[in-house]
């Protein structure tokens, strides 16, 4: 952490009211999402304070809302990666990056990503949310709650007021925070991209319960992953404060460089055996090739499309 640039922190932060501030992070992190914070809170500054605040990005550290620095980590780029939202396991040799749910214990000594589905309702929740929350569940034509076709035991929650946003979050915050007490570095946000495939959903308010989220994760101490979503990457990164994204078959379908030009080397790719080709795809796409992509993320698996564990006849574990 460097004084300089905690004190320019503390007057943009006094300044603009900004209450999420960001240090150094140690170890396993950069100073990269301090420096995306600060521009974004400090917008107001003069042209010459902000040329300063530019040179001065990489060790910038925040105002924290307690008035204490805070430091947050983002995922490495080398090492062990798995995605484990199926069932946890260990890997011989150990794990250094894994993505578990969030009911789900993290890997002790490894970067742990907890998932939270903040879009859509959880598998065995839906009747839940339905006898309670009918109105923060998306409705087709006849007033019935909309369900995901992919996956038929989740209905479609609907950001689209401000009251249904408070609705979601009064369920999913505690959640996030629940990640964060139980010792997650990170939270991933499943089906940001449901207002691109579903009818009647507000894209200005499925970004703004976005940007709610990143605000939670972030109060919380933990750093946010954008999941899929490719079209909004460079929005993700630099309109809702993501800090690094997850992608799955990101390879199949050719996208991988959207998230590359928006997250650098800050990208947890997984690509799926039974879609390696993607149906439709331009060209064949092996293993192989997607170890070679020049695209792909530098912490790559290919996982059987269940993430089962090693026992199973469908377990599948390839690490480019």
């Amino acid at each position: 952490m460097y004084s300089t640039g905690a004190s320019l922190t503390e007057s943009c932060c006094a300044t603009t009211g900004d209450t999420a501030g960001f240090a150094e992070p140690a170890l396993l992190g950069e100073a990269v999402v301090a420096h995306d914070v600060f521009m974004r809170s400090c917008h107001a500054l003069p042209p010459i304070v902000l040329a300063a605040a530019t040179l001065l990005s990489m060790s910038l550290s925040g105002c924290a809302q307690n008035g204490a620095v805070s430091s947050l980590a983002l995922p490495p780029t080398a090492g062990t990666f798995d995605y484990q939202l199926g069932e946890p396991y260990e890997i011989e040799g150990g794990i250094d990056v894994v993505a578990r749910d969030s009911s789900a214990a993290p890997e002790p000594g490894a970067y742990s990503i907890c998932y939270v589905n903040g879009f859509q309702t959880q598998p065995g929740e839906s009747a839940e949310w339905l006898a309670e929350r009918p109105d923060l569940l998306l409705q087709d034509s006849s007033g019935e709650p909309v369900i995901d076709p992919d996956w038929p035991d989740e209905y479609v929650l609907d950001p689209s007021t401000s009251e249904q946003r408070d609705g979601i979050l009064e369920v999913i915050s505690p959640i996030i925070a629940g990640c964060a007490e139980s010792g997650f570095d990170a939270v991933e946000i499943d089906n940001l991209d449901t207002f691109t495939r579903f009818d009647g959903i507000d894209e200005a308010g499925a970004l703004d319960l976005a940007r709610a989220y990143v605000d939670a994760a972030h109060a919380s101490g933990l750093a946010i992953g954008q999941k899929n979503a490719a079209e909004l990457a460079e929005r993700g990164r630099d309109e809702l404060g993501f800090d690094f994204a997850v992608t799955e078959e990101c390879s199949a379908y050719g996208e991988c460089a959207s998230y590359s030009r928006a997250y650098g080397e800050r990208v947890l790719q997984i690509e799926y055996i039974d879609n390696l080709p993607a149906p439709g795809a331009d060209v064949q796409i092996s293993t192989d090739a997607v170890c070679g992509d020049p695209d792909r993320a530098p912490l790559t698996v290919i996982r059987d499309r269940d993430l089962t564990a090693p026992g199973s006849d469908l377990y599948h574990r390839e690490q480019c």
